[in-house]
């Protein structure tokens, strides 16, 4: 039971935080679009947005548009209600959620490809990982689905999702660390100590919580594993909290309401 309600905390958490990220992703940047304000991309990491590398802009745009969309409807494909009521909406909104996902790996690994990232060859090889590993996990999560092998297609499902919040987490950690530490190991260029090793953790960490969240929901799990899961689902549960409000009131927030106002 605690393994359950735990993660009930964490994933309603999740669903609240990144459906905010995601409406802000879709409201900075698509708006950036409307408004033929692109240098604005710049403002989080540099380069995005370059007037020299069109074929780049237009990978990256297709990178944050899809991203923005696998947020929202991931949430809702988390949803056992939507699954077990509405079956055939879930699998229309998983192929929606499957093709975002692959525009949003490709479309990364296009303008890596293209100009390469601000911080060089270790987050070109960071970043590049993350989008072939999103790939990856796109393909899984269909073929299983098509074959009916419903525990797998949950399992790839499921590190899709922690893929998919990477760049919400991307930021968030940034932002704890800035806030905490300054700019200790952190470099305009994103070439720094901290900014190497934000390369990967911004997405690996959630792939082993996954791993350890899958060993604890077995039927067949030791109390170590369950253990484990409460206490992982817990930790993250109470960071996200807190990370959510901060930005959500400093930044996600403030630029939506600009968008609609």
């Amino acid at each position: 039971m605690a393994v359950r309600r735990t993660s009930i905390a964490l994933v309603v958490t999740v669903w609240i935080s990144v459906t905010l990220f995601g409406a802000y992703i879709l409201a900075h940047y698509a708006g950036a679009v409307t408004d033929q304000d692109l240098p604005s991309w710049n403002a989080v990491l540099p380069r995005l947005y370059e007037p020299t590398t069109p074929a780049a802009t237009v990978a990256i745009g297709l990178h944050f548009l899809a991203g923005g969309v696998i947020l929202v409807l991931g949430c809702v494909q988390l949803l056992a209600s939507v699954r077990a009521r509405w079956p055939a909406v879930h699998r229309w909104l998983g192929r929606v959620y499957v093709a975002a996902s692959l525009l949003a790996g490709l479309g990364g690994l296009g303008f890596i490809l293209a100009k390469g990232t601000v911080g060089g060859f270790v987050m070109d090889l960071g970043f590049g990982l993350y989008g072939v590993l999103m790939v990856g996990c796109a393909v899984q999560a269909y073929r299983y689905a098509r074959a009916r092998q419903i525990e797998r297609h949950r399992a790839w499902a499921l590190r899709l999702f922690a893929l998919a919040v990477g760049s919400w987490l991307y930021r968030m950690e940034y932002g704890f660390w800035l806030l905490l530490v300054g700019d200790v190991g952190h470099t305009d260029d994103f070439r720094g100590g901290f900014d190497r090793v934000m390369a990967f953790f911004f997405y690996v960490p959630n792939l082993i919580v996954v791993g350890v969240l899958l060993r604890g929901r077995g039927r067949t799990s030791s109390t170590a594993a369950r253990r484990s899961a409460v206490v992982v689902q817990l930790v993250a549960t109470a960071f996200l909290v807190l990370g959510t409000y901060f930005f959500t009131v400093e930044i996600w927030a403030p630029a939506v309401a600009d968008r609609f106002s």
